[in-house]
């Protein structure tokens, strides 16, 4: 799910993303993304500098520009929070992705005002008429500028924050427990089977790879394996790691770990032992099986590879899989990365 978080000066929206960052969401702020500009501008980081650069952007780039900038980090089957929505646009941008929900963070302006006092920090207002007058300067008519009150109507979610941190994180509990009953979707077979084979990964003895597999037939599990060494050999997480370069015909050198056993092969082996046959089964795995690996699917008698991303070198698997009839499909059509590749 995505939680667009918005709200006035110190009404506690921080605090919010910060408790939703201990359930495992990752955090995104609109605002990060006018510090980047402004640190390449080498402009220094005030908030009427950032407001000012966060205006322009908009008015060149369109009102929703920010977010569009962080939609392209989402990834599927993830928890986001997304903080600093600050015009309408930005949260229409962000409602098109799946699940997401925008939440106002508030709080009495009086409250708020001495919060800010409290935090002291350089560029805040003195005064509670400079604190009203700076905060007017978020409600433009100007569609591509900060439009704080017609954000702050489109919010689906009101969390009131007039008392203490230990409160808000109750409320904020409660509503992430009532929106994961709202947004709880059971997951299809594919999604069920590749959560089993990260759990499988944890075993894995090598850093670098950290893979599962899971060979399925008639949605029963057959086989699991992991990346590790051969039985009665060193680990690469006890030694380090066994590396060879491989020169491709491509023009391209890829480096590989060569001490262990690939988490699809393992799971081959793991049937072979128990004389379990594998034919017309699916196999689960984290990224595109490497050339090896694909031939064993296919000699196996294998019918289906689901992954959750792309892998690399994969070129001659998908080759591979396309002239054998193997189906192959990816999850995630972005490429798995890791040290050494």
């Amino acid at each position: 799910m995505i939680i667009g978080v918005t709200g006035l000066y110190a009404s506690g929206k921080d605090t919010v993303a910060d408790y939703l960052k201990t359930n495992n969401f990752i955090h995104y702020s609109l605002s990060d993304e006018i510090r980047e500009e402004a640190k390449r501008r080498k402009v220094k980081l005030t908030r009427d500098n950032l407001i000012n650069i966060g205006n322009e952007l908009r008015e060149k780039y369109g009102s929703s520009i920010l977010a569009e900038r962080v939609k392209v980090r989402i990834k599927p089957h993830k928890d986001y929070v997304i903080t600093s929505i600050r015009n309408p646009e930005e949260v229409k941008a962000l409602a098109k992705e799946e699940n997401f929900i925008l939440v106002t963070v508030t709080a009495d302006p009086r409250v708020r005002f001495q919060r800010l006092k409290t935090r002291a920090r350089e560029e805040d207002p003195l005064t509670f008429h400079e604190f009203v007058e700076k905060e007017k300067l978020e409600q433009s008519a100007d569609p591509t500028k900060q439009q704080m009150h017609k954000t702050i109507k489109l919010a689906k979610v009101t969390i009131k924050n007039n008392t203490t941190i230990e409160e808000l994180n109750k409320k904020t509990a409660k509503f992430l427990t009532d929106l994961r009953k709202k947004f709880h979707k059971r997951p299809s077979w594919d999604e069920y089977f590749i959560e089993i084979s990260k759990q499988v990964a944890q075993r894995g003895t090598c850093d670098r790879g950290k893979s599962g597999c899971v060979i399925v037939k008639d949605k029963r599990i057959l086989t699991t394996g992991y990346v590790g060494s051969a039985a009665g050999t060193p680990h690469c997480d006890d030694t380090g790691h066994l590396m060879k370069k491989v020169v491709h015909n491509e023009n391209y050198t890829s480096q590989h770990c060569v001490r262990t056993i690939h988490a699809e092969q393992n799971a081959i082996c793991q049937a072979a032992r128990a004389g379990i046959s594998l034919k017309g089964a699916t196999v689960y795995c984290k990224m595109e099986p490497c050339s090896v690996c694909a031939k064993m699917i296919i000699n196996c008698g294998m019918t289906k590879v689901v992954c959750e991303k792309m892998y690399h070198a994969a070129h001659e698997t998908r080759i591979l899989f396309k002239q054998t009839g193997v189906k192959l499909e990816i999850l995630d059509k972005t490429v798995e990365t890791y040290s050494n590749q």
